[in-house]
């Protein structure tokens, strides 16, 4: 009885240090985010210019990352359609003069860069001025410079303009040292990402279909350059090929860049363009701080919805996390917009390279639920929709995707770690066992697959491989052997994927939502955008465990290498057949 007394205490003392604790972190967070609102500045004076930098990751819908959940001084991380929005909105400002881009680089793929340069070209369409600096140009951040009116660079600065490169590192001569054997079962002579992990250099398929797109949607970057600096493609060509752009001096000669300048002189342009005295301050207002107070107003007159889930990231089993496409999370919101009689159409927003198999199977299923109901399904793709992101957009009646979109991917895979030699080698950790049946340990770690075993692994692949092909085949009205004849793993282009069936139209978000409006018989609708993110409240909440603080240091940390960890732990926590590219391409 005593026990149980002392365990009684000590689960209320428990209870009164957690209330302590979070009633402490909660006041220090309030604390913290007043002060950092009253650091956010008020709304745009008159004779303003909008300051725009891209030099953090740009997420689909603002916040949708896994964000550092103790960090309250950060701004909003806006997202790229909040980011066109609030550029829309500076446009038919009057008190936006224009726009200062003070660009590094550029954390986006081509088709969300292609997206927010349109927006920069509106906006200059409509008379307003646009001016680029940066200390040196990243090809991502010269890329949105191009749409300027007058381009600067730093005297030390110049224009790293050498066309494009994909380099992937290959990871067996070290598992070999290391005494691990990868066991790996796909389907597609083209599915590219168990390549690392089995082989030491690009396969002949995996080189000639890196070629292809990359050189297609390079041409669309020459393009769209050549239009906004006038200097043609073969020109631009020669410079990347020659090495031309070495210093500032270099960028000028070669018309990329306009004048040689320090950021002091940039401000006196302002001053000059805004009608401002040689001291005068030049009001300055940041993206951030103007979609806060100046975001266009929503009309929440319409009864009719029409619902945009945006499912970017990973694809993975159960819940996921801010920037993943939880299978199970997914499937839940899609089977509740389904319930709700006035959403009359989803519009579904994919900028994923895939992920679990099954995770997109049961939200693929969702969808089709949704379909049946009578109501339309438009995908719009990203940056890259592709394995698994292409498994769940197939099922809509209309797919979009951007020139520059990467997409395909049609193949699936497997792979299980034997570790035997490691552990007894290396290690000096032995296993044994005692079986019913031959094959009763089931794949391990420890015991390399049997023959037996490896068949039933290649064959449950393949079997998948399949319903891939007759998930795409029924929603793309084609054969098997059709859609097989542009799958097994091939990535395609956007502007490649429809003319081979895989793609609809090639257009943006905007052009989805019309068309599901139209589809809908729709006249007069609002938004409602899935999934809810969290606030940073609930994110500590969640996460007092400070794992995710930690992984935020080390993500800062590593800098540009942390892709690769992140890469190799998504393949740790894998389970079961995945539909997954080997990368997700980003601009810099």
């Amino acid at each position: 009885m005593g026990q149980f007394f002392k365990n009684i205490f000590s689960s209320c003392l428990g209870v009164l240090l957690a209330m302590f604790v979070l009633v402490g972190i909660g006041g220090g967070a309030i604390g913290s985010l007043a002060s950092s609102a009253s650091k956010k500045g008020s709304k745009a004076k008159a004779n303003s210019v909008l300051e725009i930098n891209f030099d953090k990751a740009i997420p689909e819908k603002t916040n949708n990352v896994a964000a550092d959940p103790f960090s309250f001084d950060e701004e909003d991380l806006l997202g790229l359609h909040s980011i066109v929005n609030s550029i829309e909105s500076a446009k038919d400002n009057a008190k936006i003069e224009g726009i200062f881009l003070d660009l590094s680089g550029l954390g986006v793929g081509q088709a969300s860069a292609s997206v927010l340069r349109d927006a920069l070209l509106d906006f200059k369409d409509s008379g307003k001025f646009i001016l680029a600096y940066s200390k040196g140009y990243s090809p991502g951040a010269y890329y949105m410079a191009s749409t300027a009116d007058k381009v600067y660079v730093h005297p030390l600065g110049s224009v790293d303009f050498r066309g494009f490169s994909r380099t992937i590192p290959f990871f067996k001569n070290m598992l070999d040292k290391a005494g691990i054997k990868m066991q790996i079962f796909y389907a597609g002579q083209f599915k590219s990402a168990t390549e690392p992990f089995r082989l030491t250099e690009m396969s002949e398929q995996n080189r000639r279909q890196t070629r292809e797109y990359m050189e297609e949607l390079y041409r669309i970057y020459l393009s769209d350059i050549s239009s906004s600096r006038n200097i043609s493609i073969a020109e631009l060509r020669d410079m990347a090929g020659n090495l031309s752009i070495r210093n500032s001096e270099d960028a000028v000669k070669y018309k990329l860049v306009d004048q040689i300048a320090y950021r002091d002189e940039i401000l006196d342009e302002l001053r000059s363009k805004l009608g401002l005295k040689e001291k005068d301050k030049v009001n300055m207002i940041s993206l951030s701080n103007f979609s806060k107070h100046h975001a266009k107003k929503k009309d929440y007159s319409s009864k009719d919805k029409i619902a945009v889930i945006y499912a970017e990231g990973s694809i993975v089993d159960g819940e996921g996390e801010e920037g993943s496409i939880g299978g199970d999370k997914y499937a839940e919101i899609i089977r509740d917009i389904r319930k709700k009689e006035d959403i009359k159409a989803i519009v579904l927003r994919v900028n994923s390279g895939g992920g679990s198999a099954l995770a997109s199977d049961i939200m693929w299923r969702e969808l089709k639920l949704f379909k049946e109901s009578g109501r339309p399904v438009i995908a719009s793709m990203g940056d890259v929709a592709a394995s698994g992101g292409y498994y769940i957009s197939c099922i809509a009646d209309t797919i979009l995707a951007e020139p520059n979109t990467i997409t395909g991917s049609i193949g699936v895979f497997s792979m299980i770690p034997n570790m035997r030699k490691l552990m007894d080698e290396k290690i000096g950790i032995s296993m044994d066992t005692v079986l019913t049946t031959e094959n009763s340990t089931g794949l391990s770690i420890y015991y390399e697959a049997n023959a037996t075993e490896a068949v039933a692994m290649q064959e449950m692949t393949d079997e998948i491989y399949e319903i891939f092909l007759k998930r795409v085949a029924d929603g793309r009205g084609m054969t098997r052997d059709e859609v097989h004849a542009v799958a097994q793993g091939r990535v395609w282009a956007g502007t490649k994927a429809k003319e081979i069936g895989l793609v609809d139209v090639l257009g943006g978000l905007d052009d989805a939502i019309e068309i599901a409006s139209n589809r809908a018989g729709l006249e007069k609708y609002r938004l409602k955008e899935y999934p809810l993110v969290k606030t940073k409240m609930e994110q500590i909440i969640d996460k007092l465990t400070g794992k995710e603080q930690a992984q935020a240091i080390f993500k800062e940390e590593m800098g540009d290498l942390y892709v690769y960890y992140k890469q190799l732990k998504e393949i740790q926590g894998m389970k079961g057949v995945q539909a997954r590219m080997p990368f997700i391409p980003e601009m810099k």
